[in-house]
């Protein structure tokens, strides 16, 4: 590729990824808006991993909490700091450059990477709220029902099929048939933005809502059955009754994350849909607006467990006391007021 001189590039200049034909143009922003935004994205990719480290930390160290539930939040936060240490710093580059510059294979693998941690994500957002379901409408089956056994399972299953259909996507040509005008001209030098056809533009959107709408349906049906033992919860022992009260709780905390999901992701999915039918007119600017809004879910759980976990919040504390070298401390029963 040789580099690009002429008159009118010398009467007009624009600034581009690469000097060299076929260049995606660049958009330079002055320095102070740089650096704000580069402090914005380096604030949000901290919250991401430390939020997260802090969940894989306290259900690993505390016994406590080793349970099917938290072995399922402890997969899904592995997920979610993943995405964080290896997805958004290339992320922030590429959105405050509006360039690539690390070349199509990394490229490739960084979308791999990042649609590989958002599928994990709500597989395992649709897994737990599954559990919630059998604990709360099927309380005396669910300590059978749902073991440890099954929960590895699950897990195996929420990373194995977004890997699978993953790859299949994006390392083979089935996404791009049909595109052939559109990458002869699509994507310019310096671009990371991969096309795919309508077909596969409109199977996201059932992968994403499918297991939404299973969330949603078991979610409204639980919320029901709580409503229901919080009238008859006078009539339990204290320990039932507390114990009761932590279902009814982590349902209620699991389905705030489910919400927050479902709008952060919503926009995205949308817009992917609707661009693969109306050729690809989505602006980079709103592009990135979208899937900033998405990657932000990832920091989100973390900071729900702060506000609706007095057991994560006890957790929290120890991790950063003192109290986290004491042989005893891991034994500590969290869930004691």
């Amino acid at each position: 590729m040789s580099v690009v001189l002429n008159q009118d590039a010398e009467e007009h200049p624009k600034t581009f990824c690469y000097q060299v034909n076929g260049s995606c143009p660049r958009t330079v922003h002055p320095l102070g808006i740089r650096l704000a935004i580069y402090l914005s994205c380096a604030a949000g990719v901290l919250i991401t991993v430390l939020g997260n480290l802090f969940v894989v930390l306290a259900v690993t160290y505390f016994r406590a909490l080793h349970t099917p539930t938290n072995l399922l939040l402890l997969s899904l936060a592995l997920a979610d700091m993943s995405l964080g240490l290896l997805v958004l710093p290339l992320s922030a580059v590429r959105s405050v450059e509006s360039c690539w510059f690390f070349g199509d294979p990394l490229c490739r693998l960084h979308t791999y990477l990042d649609t590989l941690f958002c599928l994990t994500s709500i597989f395992h957002l649709c897994f737990i709220s599954i559990d919630r379901h059998c604990a709360i409408c099927e309380p005396l089956l669910y300590p059978s029902k749902f073991t440890v056994r099954v929960a590895l399972g699950y897990i195996l299953a929420g990373w194995g099929v977004p890997a699978a259909y993953t790859a299949f996507l994006l390392y083979t040509d089935v996404a791009e048939r049909g595109l052939h005008p559109w990458l002869a001209e699509m994507p310019c030098v310096g671009s990371c933005q991969l096309l795919f056809n309508k077909f596969w533009g409109w199977l996201n959107f059932p992968v994403f809502f499918f297991p939404c709408f299973i969330m949603i349906s078991l979610y409204v049906k639980i919320f029901v059955v709580a409503t229901r033992q919080a009238q008859q919860i006078n009539n339990l022992s204290k320990s039932l009754a507390g114990a009761a009260k932590r279902e009814r709780k982590a349902a209620k905390t699991l389905g705030i994350a489910v919400g927050v999901y479902l709008l952060c992701w919503l926009p995205f999915t949308v817009d992917t849909m609707v661009d693969s039918l109306l050729n690809f007119i989505t602006p980079p600017l709103v592009f990135d607006t979208f899937i900033w809004l998405a990657y932000f879910n990832s920091a989100c759980n973390p900071i729900i467990y702060v506000f609706s976990y007095r057991w994560f919040r006890k957790a929290l504390k120890l991790l950063l006391s003192r109290e986290i070298f004491s042989p005893r401390t891991p034994a500590i029963d969290l869930y004691q007021d």
